[in-house]
């Protein structure tokens, strides 16, 4: 599974790329507005980080709007993707960016047969989001399941990118599924390493150590 990290924090995605555990990053307006940066500077900046694809959203309606904006970020650099919304027009859009040989991210997908339509459309990337659906009670990674099944019946290429990450357990789960890339926010990346058994045996051991008495340097 691909680790893309949802941030524009330059900072944590640095971090991140040096242990190896970024290979993409997702941004979005809510997480623009967060960093207090300009669009276009902080988006060629995280490029220069990560070679992996760096997904940036257009914010027009329409879709005649949505292929100049995104015509304009996936100027930025070779590895923009062009974040498009799954409606109507983010679909004619995505045909034509995608026509044009450009990367693209359809995001805020609820339902399968958003996830067909998308893939039908030249999609890179499909965004499914799960938090989202858990918070009015239905399971994201049913969606997850459905998408992998129809993407796999008919061989689309299209990757199916999890999204609205929220726990660790999401993480797990969308990997056991077979999503084929999960992008969630660098705390929930970092919470990975966590475990409590972890900490106790860690404590365990150093407490036994120092009964020793020994040194290693």
């Amino acid at each position: 599974m691909k680790f893309f990290v949802d941030t524009a924090d330059v900072e944590a995605i640095a971090e991140l790329h040096a242990l190896g555990m970024v290979d993409g990053v997702t941004t979005n307006p809510s997480l623009i507005m967060k960093s207090g940066r300009d669009i276009l500077e902080v988006t060629k900046e995280i490029c220069e980080i990560v070679p992996g694809p760096v997904s940036a959203e257009t914010v027009a309606l329409d879709a005649e709007g949505m292929i100049a904006e995104g015509r304009k970020l996936a100027a930025i650099a070779p590895n923009i993707t062009v974040k498009v919304p799954l409606t109507w027009d983010g679909l004619k859009a995505c045909k034509v960016l995608s026509g044009e040989g450009h990367m693209v991210n359809v995001t805020l997908c609820f339902s399968a047969n958003q996830a067909l339509l998308a893939a039908k459309a030249g999609a890179t990337f499909i965004s499914p989001f799960v938090g989202r659906l858990d918070d009015i009670n239905l399971d994201g990674m049913d969606l997850i399941a459905d998408i992998r099944t129809i993407y796999d019946n008919y061989d689309f290429k299209t990757q199916i990118l999890a999204a609205s990450i929220r726990t660790v357990n999401h993480v797990s789960q969308a990997a056991m599924i077979g999503a084929d890339v999960m992008t969630a926010p660098p705390e929930v990346i970092r919470k990975l390493a966590q475990h409590p058994l972890t900490d106790k045996g860690l404590e365990a051991f150093l407490k036994d150590w120092e009964k020793t008495g020994q040194k290693i340097l």
